[in-house]
């Protein structure tokens, strides 16, 4: 395993981050397993209440846009998808009972999607699994965050920035 260069052993004082180095590899490798696996548990979840996956983060989609509530083409951006695509997930939903559609009051072309009371309490009953399984992740970003940060403190660098420990004031 490769050592990560201390810091006077860098190009520049001014280098925000020490260049990469095997840990960083191995927690970056670690984040992602576990990122996959959060993603396939988030599926699953979605699956045993009922919703697809998409119709799960279309609900999420709604409830977390700020405003008035989104047009299809704010849902598009959010979900990454096209406009059409995300027409017919609208009207599967619909059909489910999870959203409705109506115009928009000030302009009749614009379509505006909200949550059933059905689509509310699926939402929420996901949401608090989610926060709870989230919360399993933060360990690792931060383990990720801090190695980062761990290479400026060897060599008599603050933890926290890139002055040296000795000019903090």
């Amino acid at each position: 395993m490769v050592k990560c260069p201390k810091r006077s052993e860098q190009a520049s004082l001014n280098e925000p981050m020490a260049p990469t180095c095997e840990p960083d590899y191995e927690r970056l490798l670690e984040f992602r397993k576990q990122l996959r696996r959060f993603l396939r548990w988030s599926e699953a979840s979605a699956r045993n209440v009922g919703l697809t996956p998409a119709q799960h983060q279309l609900l999420l989609a709604i409830k977390g846009h700020v405003g008035d509530a989104p047009t299809i083409s704010d849902v598009a951006d959010y979900l990454m998808l096209r406009h059409h695509s995300v027409s017919e997930l609208i009207s599967r939903a619909d059909g489910a009972g999870l959203v409705d559609r109506q115009p928009d009051v000030d302009d009749r072309r614009l379509i505006r999607v909200t949550i059933t009371r059905e689509g509310e309490a699926v939402l929420r009953q996901l949401t608090q699994q989610h926060v709870a399984e989230i919360r399993g992740l933060a360990p690792i970003i931060q383990a990720l965050n801090d190695s980062r940060r761990r290479h400026y403190v060897d060599d008599g660098f603050a933890r926290d920035s890139a002055q040296p420990a000795g000019l903090k004031g």
